[in-house]
C-alpha cells in the first residue's frame, strides 16, 4: 500500500513534535501518557461516548469522554505528540457500525489504539506484519447484538496530517469531514463470499465477555 511504503522508514518515533495548537497544559498531559499503551489506558478510563458527535481531540480532552471514532482521533493526535504519524485505519462491516482504530507501527510491526463499547475492540500490540494480519484480530470478536460476525473490510491507513488545514486536533467544530473522508476511501474485503455463507454466530458466553461495561441509552 502506497501509505505504508510512504512510512516505512518509521521505526520508532522521533522524540521532538511541535505544539498542533494545544495549550501546554494540553501538551504536558499528552506527553505524560508517553506510549500508546498510555494512550489506550486513557481512552479506557473514559466514558463511552453515546452522543452522535465527532469531536476534535482537544474537545476529548477537554470533556472527557469518546466515541469509537473520537477515540481513534484522539489516539492518532496523542500518537502524532509522542512522536508517531497520526494515523488511522476503518473496519467495515455489514450489518454493523464500522469501527476506527489509530494506528502505530514499531520496529516494522503494526499495533492499534481504540475506544470501543466492546471489551476486545481496543488496543493490539505491535506484532502484526501486515494491516491485514492486524485486521483480522479483530474479527472473531466483532458482531452485532443479534450475535452474527460482521468484520468485512478494512481501509487503507489515513493519514491525518492532510486534514492540519482544517485544525483536526483542535477545532471547535465537528469533524465528520474524517469519517466522510473514511467513507469514501477504498476498502480491501477480508473473506471471500463464499466464507462468509457459512459463518456461526458468537456464543452467549463470548457475547457476555465482550460486553462487560458496555453503555446503552436509557
Amino acid at each position: 500500500m502506497p501509505v505504508v511504503k510512504r512510512r516505512s522508514k518509521v521505526k520508532q518515533p522521533t522524540r521532538s513534535a511541535p505544539g498542533f495548537g494545544f495549550s501546554r497544559a494540553e501538551l504536558r498531559k499528552l506527553r505524560a501518557l508517553k506510549t500508546p499503551a498510555g494512550v489506550q489506558r486513557f481512552l479506557d478510563e473514559l466514558p463511552y461516548n453515546l452522543s452522535y458527535t465527532a469531536r476534535s481531540p482537544q474537545k476529548v480532552l477537554q470533556e472527557r469522554t469518546a466515541s469509537c471514532l473520537e477515540g481513534a482521533i484522539f489516539a492518532a493526535a496523542a500518537l502524532r505528540v509522542l512522536g508517531f504519524p497520526p494515523l488511522i485505519f476503518d473496519l467495515e462491516a455489514e450489518q454493523d457500525t464500522d469501527h476506527v482504530v489509530a494506528l502505530f507501527k514499531v520496529h516494522g510491526h503494526w499495533g492499534a489504539v481504540a475506544k470501543s463499547n466492546f471489551t476486545g475492540c481496543r488496543y493490539r500490540e505491535p506484532v502484526h506484519r501486515t494491516l491485514r494480519e492486524l485486521a483480522m484480530t479483530y474479527f472473531n470478536v466483532y458482531f452485532n447484538l443479534r450475535g452474527e460476525r460482521t468484520l468485512r473490510r478494512y481501509s487503507r491507513p489515513v493519514n491525518l496530517a492532510r486534514f492540519d488545514r482544517l485544525d483536526w486536533m483542535t477545532t471547535d467544530g465537528p469533524v465528520w469531514f474524517i469519517a466522510e473522508h473514511l467513507c469514501e476511501i477504498p476498502h480491501t474485503p477480508l473473506l471471500r463470499s463464499t466464507i462468509t455463507k457459512n459463518l456461526t454466530r458468537v456464543d452467549r458466553r463470548t457475547i457476555k465477555g465482550e460486553m462487560v461495561g458496555h453503555r446503552k441509552k436509557r
